[in-house]
């Protein structure tokens, strides 16, 4: 036997015992005849003791020992003189009568430790090293946690979980697909899946009534903090349900989790929810951070056409926020502010800004264009007083705008210290377009995917105005970040065949695409919608982290590499030819 306990178990009410630990090195102390070593394993540490009076020749041993060896110890459980109360076994040590090395370790490339040295790149590159941290270990089992407690609370609900399939077929609409070569159909290729979104549907056409599953999914697409190009969602579906059905239990699970694993009580008060169009006008998002105010005031009525400043008068849109307490801003600070709202990042073409002095009076950056009446009005209509800064931008196109001043506000809520990872803000967002406007396409696109069920009210529009329908469609939105989103979906063949044709699909190419499951649908389809949550998203925030990569054991970096296994990396040339694949000769570099 390696051990009787592990390294974060004994107590002072284990003194006495003979016991043994096994684990790795997490550093080494020498003081006079004294060896101190503090051996770590996933549940603590444990102090071991080594007396060169008591056993020199183990203690001699004890001292060749570096970082990271994996030690069996075997010892008496004792009273720690100076104890340590950081620590759950910091009234106890073990003086150690045996000592085996079980495997030697070379000196480690970065500190193990709760702060490391190591930098993102090397962490990743030595990630099974980074997992021995406990603040990255804790994720994990923040994350284990957080999937046992959804099962639990969605098997008490009636659902199955069921798995499905990896390698499926690919479609349009949505992100990139990564593709998988066939050997055995030479010339096809497999797709790994975005989401299991018509597979679900299928389970609800076989009469599963309630599914979920927490799977693998897979977007070929840009990165960032919150996306890795594989991802795990907590997948869900219904049968016989409208929308209200799907928020009450998706509400309750939330409220579980927040309970069961965050330790927080969310109360019994249903979450808000804001329609698509009221979030972009309040907030300029459709995933509003609602721990803070500073909600957007249009100020057409005051600023446009009431004085010569030619860029409002010209502007399709005018909004401001007013920040608390910050009219003390430098003009180097302000200089800073219009820098960022100018950057290519953001896009706008300026900033605005107007003080609230102690006196009540209003001075801008526009003064010479408006009247001390003019300013008055803007300081009723922003509602500000004394101390108060109000920031004002302006654009050609209303949302893009909101857009832009939306980031402007979520940076001046961080630096009053507004988003406090430790508050949640919970919402639904509901009553989203049903299509938006490709650009690149000129066509219309599905603003969530192709198959969401319009607004039951607005389907006669699908022939008149489809711009305008809106969807069956709901986002769960924390602390600014969209953890959740779902649908009702078209169960109606005929419904779903002329969605396709707005889209711009013929019918053959729909039938091509989705013909299994629209004709799945002619026998018999229940109504059906789901939810999915982002499970890395989530565990993020519970875990006060604003990258999803560390509650993942192994994550891609930003350019969608595993540094640790060197992947993505070419093949051997035997593979391609037996998969029929040739590829194109690398384009000449530019001098």
């Amino acid at each position: 036997m390696y051990r009787t306990h592990t390294c974060g178990e004994l107590r002072l009410t284990d003194a006495g015992k003979t016991v043994t630990l096994s684990g790795w090195v997490q550093r080494v102390r020498k003081m006079g005849g004294m060896t101190f070593i503090d051996l770590r394993d996933r549940y603590g540490i444990t102090q071991l003791v080594f007396n060169q009076e008591t056993d020199a020749a183990l203690c001699d041993r004890a001292n060749k020992m570096g970082r990271e060896f994996v030690l069996q110890a075997t010892g008496t459980v004792g009273e720690r003189f100076s104890k340590n109360d950081k620590m759950p076994t910091g009234d106890i040590e073990i003086t150690v009568t045996e000592l085996r090395v079980l495997n030697e370790a070379l000196t480690p490339p970065f500190t193990i430790e709760e702060h490391t040295d190591g930098g993102d790149d090397l962490r990743m590159k030595y990630r099974y090293l980074d997992l021995r941290r406990e603040p990255v270990r804790r994720n994990l089992e923040l994350r284990h946690k957080f999937c046992l407690e959804t099962r639990r609370y969605l098997d008490s609900e009636g659902f199955l979980e069921i798995e499905t399939p990896v390698l499926v077929g690919s479609t349009p609409e949505g992100a990139r697909d990564f593709i998988v070569p066939s050997r055995m159909n030479p010339g096809s290729f497999y797709a790994l899946p975005q989401s299991p979104q018509t597979l679900k549907q299928l389970l609800m056409v076989a009469g599963m009534d309630k599914y979920f599953q927490i799977v693998k999914c897979f977007r070929d697409e840009d990165l960032r903090a919150d996306r890795q190009p594989e991802f795990t969602q907590i997948d869900c579906e219904m049968s016989f349900v409208e929308q209200d059905d799907i928020i009450r239990v998706f509400e309750g699970l939330t409220k579980h989790l927040f309970r069961t694993v965050r330790g927080t009580d969310l109360g019994d008060t249903p979450f808000l929810r804001l329609s698509w169009e009221e979030c972009m006008r309040r907030f300029g998002s459709d995933k509003p951070d609602m721990r803070f105010g500073m909600e957007f005031v249009e100020l057409a009525d005051v600023l446009k056409g009431t004085g010569d400043f030619g860029v409002f008068n010209s502007a399709a849109y005018i909004g401001g926020i007013c920040v608390p307490g910050c009219a003390s801003y430098t003009r180097k600070q302000l200089d800073e502010l219009t820098a960022f709202v100018r950057s290519p990042q953001i896009g706008a073409k300026g900033l605005v800004y107007a003080r609230v002095a102690d006196d009540g009076t209003v001075k801008s950056s526009v003064d010479k264009f408006y009247s001390p009446e003019t300013l008055a009005a803007l300081k009723e209509k922003m509602q500000a007083t004394a101390g108060d800064l109000i920031l004002i931008m302006s654009g050609d196109e209303a949302n893009r705008t909101r857009k832009q001043l939306c980031e402007l506000r979520l940076l001046m809520g961080g630096r009053l210290g507004l988003r406090d990872k430790n508050k949640f803000a919970l919402l639904w967002v509901v009553d989203f377009p049903m299509f938006e406007w490709s650009d690149e396409q000129q066509r219309l696109m599905a603003m969530h995917h192709p198959f969401t069920a319009p607004k039951p009210e607005d389907v006669p529009l699908l022939d008149t105005d489809p711009a305008s329908v809106k969807a069956n469609a709901y986002d769960m939105v924390c602390n600014g970040v969209e953890v959740g989103g779902g649908s009702i979906r078209i169960h109606d063949a005929v419904l779903q065949a002329k969605i396709f044709d707005i889209l711009g699909f013929t019918p053959e190419q729909a039938q091509a695409q989705f013909g299994f499951l629209m004709n799945a649908f002619k026998y018999g389809a229940p109504p059906h919608g789901g939810l999915a949550y982002g499970l890395d998203r989530f565990v993020s925030l519970f875990a006060g982290l604003d990258s999803i990569r560390d509650v993942i054991a192994f994550p891609k970096n930003n350019a969608g590499r595993d540094v640790m296994l060197d992947a993505p990396a070419p093949v051997a040339q035997a593979q391609l030819d037996e998969l029929q694949i040739a590829l194109a000769p690398a384009e000449p570099q530019q001098p």
